[in-house]
């Protein structure tokens, strides 16, 4: 079983990370293999909206040549992909929308191929989210981008652990948000199986 983590901080060492490391240590110590893309250190551009991918068969077939490559082998290869990402303007931080746009490739809805399918259906995927604001107003509308991205693309929704930043990395350092870290990869793992 394996676990690709897409990581949209611009920080390290900031409070999505601090969300992120008692996840991750309670996956390992379950036995999965999880696979750690910080975003912000690849080259990724934006997607052109030129629609050639949509003629390629069986592979994402972007024309355009950075290390979203690795990106979607990594999503191809894994049974889970977590978004994760601090809350900036009420959506996801830039590199993981560039990422989120440049998924459209992995649905081959809208070209000349001979079918319509999408190359990760059935595939499960999560959100772990820290932002500024109350969950419902803060992390809610990116959550709602995820859901949709979900159904179009025929995934399964685990879920999202969001948490707010009150007084800094400290909120995410507490025991029971390390609690919450845990059960959620403890629940991610049995949604899994």
């Amino acid at each position: 079983m394996s676990i690709c983590i897409l990581m949209g901080s611009m920080r390290k060492n900031g409070n999505t990370e601090a969300l992120l490391r008692p996840f991750i240590e309670q996956l390992k110590f379950e036995g999965i293999d999880v696979q750690y893309i910080w975003l912000c250190d690849k080259h990724m551009e934006p997607c052109r909206s030129c629609f050639a991918c949509q003629g390629i068969e069986g592979r994402p077939g972007c024309p355009i040549d950075d290390e979203m490559e690795q990106i979607y082998k990594a999503i191809l290869e894994a049974d889970c992909i977590v978004f994760a990402t601090p809350i900036y303007s009420w959506f996801c931080t830039a590199p993981m929308k560039i990422v989120m746009d440049r998924l459209f490739s992995m649905n081959k809805y809208y070209g000349n191929t001979k079918r319509h399918y999408s190359l990760w259906e059935g595939k499960k995927c999560a959100i772990i989210a820290t932002c500024g604001y109350e969950i419902k107003n803060g992390a809610d509308l990116f959550e709602a981008g995820v859901k949709r991205l979900v159904e179009h693309s025929h995934l399964h929704y685990l879920g999202m652990l969001a948490v707010r930043d009150i007084n800094g990395i400290t909120d995410f350092e507490t025991e029971e948000v390390i609690d919450k870290a845990k059960k959620f990869a403890l629940d991610v793992k049995y949604l899994i199986l």
